[in-house]
């Protein structure tokens, strides 16, 4: 372990403890050295580093203060993470395996917690998806604002933060194999009825088995496409297009 990860290391047991809860303010850069028997260098990098993490806030002429600590927060990064792994197909293969571990327990969850309001704007996605089976962009757009809809319906904001940030790239892969798969359309609208019918029911079990079956569709279909055709870069870095006003952010 480096000097600065060692560093980064004591301010973090600092927090873990308590003796900096959310929202406190760190002592001053000389303050917090001496304490931690650090050069004002190391404690500079140390803080610099876990602002970066969303750990610490820098305020310019104000002070160094702890962040709130939302998984929200810290796990934003992620998906920045997942961007760089564009045109690796075999990360993609990890993210839609990803996917299947966690989207089917999440529609589980959001179907015994779910609200009439939520499931208001579910609908809203899937007939629009009904609508826009000819433009793959627009299908693929409300196919992920309805994905983060259901997870949002679980409350649970570490599942949210975990499952936004592999939608990126599962987004795009979807995408594209609108664009090459002419059945594809068809079949989504279909498992995002079923989808929509379980948590419409407050069927966990139905929930779970048909979110499952939506994803490992699609993981099976890239696993078995992308041994021939490795992921085009020009597909990779297409962008969806804004599905309306009642969309929310993609969640993959």
């Amino acid at each position: 372990m480096s000097l600065t990860d060692r560093a980064i290391e004591q301010i973090r047991e600092l927090i873990r403890t308590g003796e900096l809860p959310p929202g406190s303010k760190l002592p001053p850069e000389p303050d917090l050295a001496a304490q931690l028997g650090l050069s004002r260098n190391l404690a500079r990098e140390a803080v610099k580093a876990l602002a970066v993490a969303r750990v610490l806030e820098v305020r310019r002429g104000d002070g160094t203060y702890v962040t709130s600590l939302q998984p929200s927060l810290l796990l934003e990064g992620l998906g920045g993470a997942v961007e760089l792994l564009q045109g690796d197909s075999a990360a993609l293969q990890d993210l839609m395996e990803v996917r299947r571990l966690l989207e089917p327990a999440a529609t589980a969850l959001a179907a015994t917690r779910v609200s009439s309001a939520q499931l208001a704007v579910m609908k809203q996605h899937l007939d629009a998806m009904r609508e826009a089976c000819e433009d793959v962009e627009r299908l693929n757009a409300h196919d992920a604002a309805f994905h983060r809809a259901v997870v949002v319906a679980t409350g649970n904001e570490s599942l949210i933060s975990l499952l936004e940030g592999v939608s990126g790239r599962t987004l795009r892969a979807r995408i594209w194999r609108g664009l090459v798969d002419d059945q594809a359309a068809s079949r989504t609208v279909a498992e995002h009825e079923a989808i929509f019918t379980a948590l419409s029911n407050r069927d966990p079990h139905l929930g779970h088995a048909a979110a499952l079956l939506h994803v490992s569709h699609t993981e099976q279909w890239l696993r078995e496409h992308l041994r021939s055709h490795p992921l085009p870069l020009s597909a990779a870095s297409e962008r969806p297009t804004d599905p309306g006003p009642t969309a929310v952010p993609a969640a993959g």
